[in-house]
């Protein structure tokens, strides 16, 4: 299959209290409106922070920079083989050392895939054909393993699987069965068990991430529909979204249990931690908000609106800094990206990207 071609246009559960709301835009911040970009806070270090984004509606994902000239798009590249098609850029990943993004197209048919691109140049390098639907993927760095959920949306409601890429040659070498619409999915830091949640299935999942096989699933109630699962914590703990109960589950890896609930009201959906561990970014997807929960207090200590519906997304920058959250719009609105400074949950740019903005993946700082 050909190269499609790049376009350069620049422990027990409990109650944590009631969120602060924030006003975003207060004091003496200046807001500069530049085009489709809204310059709210310049990066304090001087440094710019690099991520790749899907447009889901769009056949497109964007290169988008966060520096000292604000938060900005500064590419765009055309993804798919069919231009007659919407073939649906949902989820995305950067390999941890930088050098290979990979992106899957959900909507193919029969089935999806899963296609490999140079950071950088963008350059189209080679894909595979996967299961229906495939969405969030994560990779390994010491096996070079591509680990996908094919989610399976838009099929009948039956168990799906976790498909295991070899990315030197995109060849599928292994495919498990999973459970109901697998989606989520993050290698553990030592990159031995990768984890995952079944939305229909009310369950997550830990699997092997060198025999392939499942260790262990964790029901979290029936009727509960995670949609998320954080990479773990240095404490060994991860974070699961229950996006239609309002609630995100704190499960002790060690335990193999929850151990704390939080009552986030309506749509949470995505989340991501700080490297520290002490910090959870959660989007709120029918909330149209951002949450920054304390980890140490277990208290929403803000809850910011954000400047269109449907958030979607989060990634948190390697230095704890920063949160990119993608938001989807409503029909033919763009989607957008928003970057928020972390400390103090302060809305510092936006700007609009394709339709439909979805999956992100964190690139580079320099």
């Amino acid at each position: 299959m050909g190269s499609p071609p790049v376009t350069e246009r620049s422990d027990e559960p409990g109650d944590w209290g009631t969120p602060v709301a924030v006003n975003i835009l207060r004091g003496c911040i200046l807001t500069i409106v530049l085009g489709s970009t809204i310059i709210v806070g310049l990066a304090s270090s001087g440094r710019s922070y690099y991520i790749y984004v899907c447009a889901e509606s769009e056949d497109e994902v964007a290169v988008v920079r966060y520096g000292p000239q604000g938060l900005e798009v500064v590419k765009t590249v055309e993804v798919g083989s069919f231009s007659s098609e919407i073939e649906g850029p949902h989820g995305i990943t950067v390999d941890p050392n930088g050098r290979y993004w990979y992106v899957s197209l959900a909507h193919g048919f029969p089935f999806g895939s899963v296609h490999k691109y140079e950071t950088g140049t963008d350059q189209w390098l080679g894909d595979v054909t996967l299961g229906m639907y495939p969405a969030t993927m994560d990779v390994a760095a010491s096996t070079q393993l591509l680990f996908v959920v094919n989610f399976d949306l838009h099929g009948p409601l039956e168990p799906s699987s976790i498909s295991v890429v070899e990315t030197e040659t995109m060849t599928e070498v292994a495919r498990l069965g999973s459970g109901l619409r697998p989606h989520g999915g993050r290698l553990s830091l030592d990159e031995t068990s990768f984890y995952s949640v079944n939305v229909m299935g009310f369950d997550l999942i830990e699997t092997d991430a060198l025999s392939f096989e499942v260790r262990r699933r964790l029901s979290l109630g029936e009727g509960v529909q995670p949609s998320w699962v954080t990479r773990p914590s240095r404490q060994g703990r991860v974070f699961v979204t229950g996006n239609n109960v309002g609630k995100v589950f704190e499960v002790d890896l060690g335990l193999w249990r929850v151990v704390r609930t939080f009552d986030t009201g309506p749509g949470p959906y995505n989340a991501s931690l700080t490297p520290d561990g002490l910090t959870l970014i959660v989007t709120y997807k029918t909330g149209a908000a951002v949450g920054f929960w304390d980890l140490e207090s277990g208290q929403e200590r803000a809850r910011v609106n954000t400047t269109r519906t449907i958030p979607h997304g989060v990634v948190v920058t390697p230095d704890g800094e920063y949160a990119f959250v993608t938001l989807e719009g409503i029909g033919d609105e763009p989607g957008t990206v928003e970057v928020y400074r972390i400390s103090s949950a302060e809305l510092l740019g936006v700007v609009d990207v394709g339709r439909q903005a979805g999956g992100l993946a964190f690139w580079k700082m320099e």
